[in-house]
């Protein structure tokens, strides 16, 4: 059993990988090592989230489940036993599989799939504080394995809140990745049609530079980026009433581009067959943008407020009179922004916020 001393130790080495200042890639992978010497485990999955919409983002994950990737994505979306969106998030709760159905993990739809890779457990937290949902942690079990205890579960719990903030502020250092002098070029949108199993019937041609920027999935599903097959399985989720966040998220796909994607359920013009789904991938627009910043930097409803009227092109006298305070305050807001977003000038906010210009014409 692990002492309460190898908690602490495990619990103050996060700590120092929040304040290292890591990419969410590495913070994660750094995060997964001191877990694994207190919390055991086979086989993990942790996406990203649009901290909006809850949707998975740029995922990380190792296991014997890469073949069946799209089933496992699709059930799990689909399953509400254990569901992120479901977990106790303040604060944050890890919960079993086995300990949420009373050992009859069979209520999971998710467990045909996982008794054929011989899991006996899944150990399960989301990653949230006041400003949103950051991401979503499964710990996998194998067969002979014992189930997780109370006790690993409660130290899963004491650093969900620090995660949580790890993973937020990685996410606002996302933002100055590429500077503001990331390309300013307009990506042609795209979309791609999926059958329910979440395979790809047809996609444009314009795809293909996207695909090249989204992640992909392990093999053999490398042709689906990671990013379709779980906003995909958004809409399935909301149609089975499993969730009702929109099919709708947002990510920083490098070099200061910001891709949006969404999915909707096509119409059928074959009597009795099964309308296919199309996800569509373009640039996200200023105001998208916007609503993820104010949420990755933890802005205060006013200071959200400022900003938004400041990237609609208000002076400080207008800014002023629409929000009913002075000149003073308005300038005091300002430097809050500042600070928290580690900027100098409103000209530096708002390219941090908004993004490169495009080119007249677009």
């Amino acid at each position: 059993m692990t002492s309460d001393w190898a908690f602490g130790r495990c619990r103050d080495k996060i700590a120092a990988l929040g304040a290292a200042r890591r990419d969410s890639h590495n913070y994660r992978a750094g995060v997964l090592d001191e877990l694994g010497a207190v919390v055991g485990h086979d086989a993990w999955v942790w996406p990203l989230a649009d901290p909006v919409t809850t949707v998975g983002i740029a995922p990380m994950a190792w296991g014997p489940f890469a073949a069946e990737l799209p089933e496992l994505i699709s059930l799990r979306y689909q399953t509400p036993v254990n569901r992120w969106t479901a977990l106790p998030i303040h604060p944050s709760r890890a919960r079993s599989l086995q300990g949420a159905t009373g050992h009859e993990p069979s209520r999971s739809a998710l467990w045909p799939l996982l008794s054929r890779h011989g899991v006996v457990d899944v150990l399960s937290v989301a990653f949230a504080d006041r400003w949103g949902l950051w991401g979503w942690l499964e710990l996998w079990r194998g067969e002979g394995a014992s189930e997780f205890s109370a006790a690993e579960a409660h130290c899963l719990e004491s650093v969900a809140d620090m995660i949580a903030t790890g993973l937020r502020e990685s996410s606002a250092r996302e933002f100055a990745s590429g500077g503001t002098s990331g390309s300013t070029a307009e990506h042609r949108q795209a979309v791609l049609v999926l059958a329910d199993d979440l395979s790809i019937m047809s996609q444009t041609e314009s795809a293909a530079p996207w695909l090249n920027l989204l992640q992909r999935a392990p093999r053999p599903n490398q042709g689906v980026p990671a990013e379709v097959l779980n906003v995909a399985a958004q809409l399935l989720a909301v149609e089975c009433g499993a969730d009702s966040h929109p099919a709708h998220s947002r990510l920083h796909v490098g070099e200061g581009v910001w891709a949006s994607l969404s999915a909707t359920r096509m119409k059928s013009h074959v009597p009795g067959a099964a309308a296919p789904i199309a996800v569509t991938i373009q640039d996200s627009l200023p105001a998208e943008r916007i609503e993820v910043f104010e949420r990755c930097f933890a802005l205060s409803p006013r200071e959200c407020e400022l900003l938004e009227q400041a990237a609609a092109g208000h002076d400080t006298a207008a800014l002023a009179r629409r929000l009913g305070i002075s000149r003073y305050t308005v300038q005091d807001i300002f430097k809050s922004l500042f600070g928290k977003c580690g900027v100098q000038s409103r000209g530096a906010l708002l390219a941090l916020a908004l993004g490169p210009l495009t080119p007249a014409g677009h």
